[in-house]
């Protein structure tokens, strides 16, 4: 700044420019990681889902008892049902059979949570190049697997599910879930496909698509160099909405006896087990159903918090 007097030019202070204005990031991926931040049920939900995580990766974190430790103690030709919660050693106290239940909720986590992963990432690696293919070339192709998703999605998902897994005959533990798994992947798939098919084909004639097309690049270089990246969005939030729906679904063909089986331990076989005891001791049904409800509930929040954080039309 200058003050001019009698000609003179006197320097009163330095000049002043404004301050650039800070750039704000170009990327969606950016964008939605800064949103997710400061989105409190995205952070709460993530946080329990990180509770339920450690539990059925690190059981021995959470308690020092195998959930097969069992002291059935005789009191009056009863098993140990009746010692109450909050005793000495078992602070919410035993299962029918004796057995800590703290113990049994953390590793009953575990299965839970392998089928919800695995099968969601089965749906991915089946549905996502189907849709990719689908609705980038169109034509025949479009239609076969657009009329196989309509087939699939026509099976009545609990009865096929009845039946085929109780014709099933499996009693390991280890080979029962990755048969559970299989059966929900299966059936599973499609809205994966559906979703991809769809954002491609609002993708693939996009001026930037275009461009790289009349350049040259080949098929294989405009779906999975600038079509999918451009995608996938949708894909995320269906995953993390399916993970919490895998978890509903083995517990409830658990529940009617399909699913697992003991002497494996879940939330499903808890409930299960324990559910003609719910009018004398509510806890052994409503404790499992807790964190089973909560983990549920934290992946459809996340999916909700990421669909409106990767969608530029709500922000």
């Amino acid at each position: 700044m200058s003050d001019t007097i009698l000609g003179q030019t006197e320097t009163i202070g330095p000049a002043l420019s404004p301050e650039p204005p800070r750039e704000r990031s170009a990327s969606l991926w950016a964008d939605a990681r800064r949103d997710l931040i400061r989105n409190p049920t995205f952070v709460i939900a993530s946080i329990y889902l990180l509770f339920v995580g450690s539990m059925a990766a690190f059981p021995k974190l959470w308690t020092r008892v195998h959930y097969r430790d069992c002291a059935l103690t005789a009191d009056n030709g009863l098993p140990n049902a009746k010692l109450p919660m909050f005793s000495p050693g078992h602070w919410l106290g035993t299962s029918e059979a004796g057995c800590d239940f703290w113990s049994l909720s953390v590793y009953g986590a575990r299965p839970s949570m392998l089928i919800a992963v695995m099968s969601t990432f089965g749906i991915v690696i089946i549905g996502l190049p189907l849709g990719v293919l689908a609705g980038y070339f169109g034509g025949w192709l479009d239609a076969i697997i657009s009329r196989l998703v309509d087939m699939v999605f026509a099976l009545p998902f609990l009865l096929v599910g009845l039946v085929v897994l109780s014709i099933i005959k499996v009693t390991d533990p280890n080979l029962r879930i990755w048969t559970v798994t299989m059966f929900l992947v299966l059936l599973g798939w499609t809205t994966v496909a559906r979703i991809m098919r769809g954002s491609v084909i609002a993708v693939k004639n996009l001026d930037f698509v275009m461009a790289a097309k009349s350049l040259g690049a080949t098929h294989g270089r405009l779906m999975f160099r600038h079509i999918l990246p451009n995608a996938i969005a949708p894909v995320f939030v269906i995953a993390s909405v399916a993970l919490g729906g895998f978890v509903a679904t083995e517990a409830t063909l658990t529940f009617l006896g399909v699913g697992l089986q003991a002497p494996a331990t879940s939330w499903g076989i808890m409930i299960s087990t324990h559910q003609p005891l719910i009018q004398d001791y509510p806890h052994l049904v409503l404790i499992p159903c807790t964190l089973l409800i909560g983990t549920v509930l934290s992946f459809v929040l996340i999916g909700d918090a990421l669909r409106d954080a990767l969608d530029p039309k709500l922000r």
